[in-house]
This record gives C-alpha cells, structure tokens and sequence, in this order.
C-alpha cells in the first residue's frame, strides 16, 4: 500500500498494472459514467468513446446548465455481467462503490483496476469535475455517458490487477467474526 497517493492521468496504460489493493491513487483526466442502461447500449451499438486507456465511473450525476452538481458512485456490482467486454477492448479501470464479483476481479487480471470511491460525497466529487460531453442523452440524465474531466479525485485501488479485493478480504473477516460471536449460526445471508 502506497502511503502518498499515486498521481494517475487518463488514458491509463500498463501503470495501472503497478496498484496494489488498498493503495490511494488521486485521479485526473476524462471519464465516463455509464450504469446499466448505457452498458446494455454499448454493447448493443458499440463504444462511442475510444475505450483503449478508458475509465468508466459507474455514477448516474446531476447536471444543471453545463455543470456536474453531484456524482456519487452507484453500487458497482450491478454491472458485473457487463464489464467483459469494455475490459477486452482496453478499459483500464471501473470506478464505484461497494466492490464488484470474482468474474470481475478474473477479467481484470492482468488488465486493469477497480477502484472505490466514497458513497455520499456526490457533492464533494462534483468540485473536482467539469463536464465535457454527453453520448446516449436520449437515455436521460441518471442513463447517459457523459465525458467528465477530474482534478485529483481521490480513489482507492480496491481490486488490483493481481487480483487482490480489498472488498472480498473484508467480507472474509466479517464472516469470520460473526461466526466467533455467534456461535453454532449459519453463514451469514443463508
């Protein structure tokens, strides 16, 4: 773990590939929100940006008059079945909230990273952004891609490129614990 953030700037390339999970990295240059309704568009009529490099924000943000008023990251394990192919064609990083899957955390071996960003600092995130476009704006505000430039916004590395989940490894020990403090229960969820 990095104890100074590492200063990224999109497009990504094989630097991405030096994270480790749990390393803070500060954010700067173009990305592109998208959430379900713009993957299943992508995938249907193709990219509309060019994805080698690309960082994709799983976010649906409030814009007024030209302007990002709020981005939080949306649950990004929403869009696990759909990152494949963004992967393929040279995304290098996903950014959201709350982790994604093992098929994810597969896909981007060797690959790319996923990195976390705060849920509730929607407005906190938008001081670091201007808006820079929009593709899909039929599919409404909260739907489309829009193209954003950010000025250092802060991130975790909460899957590497190695495969290390900083979100499975807490998962992991919250099982553990709620199996010590309860004893003779069933894992958790079951």
């Amino acid at each position: 773990m990095t104890a100074q953030p590492v200063w990224l700037t999109t497009p990504l390339g094989d630097e991405v590939l030096e994270l480790r999970a749990g390393d803070h990295v500060e954010l700067s240059g173009i990305v592109y929100t998208a959430r379900d309704e713009a993957h299943l568009r992508m995938q249907e009529d193709g990219i509309p940006f060019n994805p080698e490099g690309a960082v994709i924000y799983h976010c649906g943000p409030v814009i007024q008059d030209g302007n990002v008023i709020a981005a939080g990251p949306t649950t990004s394990a929403r869009m696990n079945e759909m990152e494949g192919f963004l992967i393929d064609r040279g995304v290098r990083a996903f950014i959201g909230k709350g982790g994604m899957g093992a098929t994810v955390r597969s896909q981007l071996k060797g690959k790319g990273v996923y990195l976390a960003f705060t849920g509730g600092c929607a407005a906190l995130a938008s001081t670091r952004m201007t808006l820079k476009g929009v593709y899909y704006d039929d599919l409404g505000m909260a739907e489309a891609v829009w193209a954003i430039a950010l000025d250092r916004l802060p991130v975790v590395v909460g899957i590497d490129s190695h495969g290390t989940d900083i979100f499975e490894a807490a998962r992991k020990k919250a099982d553990e614990a709620f199996r010590k403090y309860v004893p003779g229960s069933c894992k958790p969820g079951k």
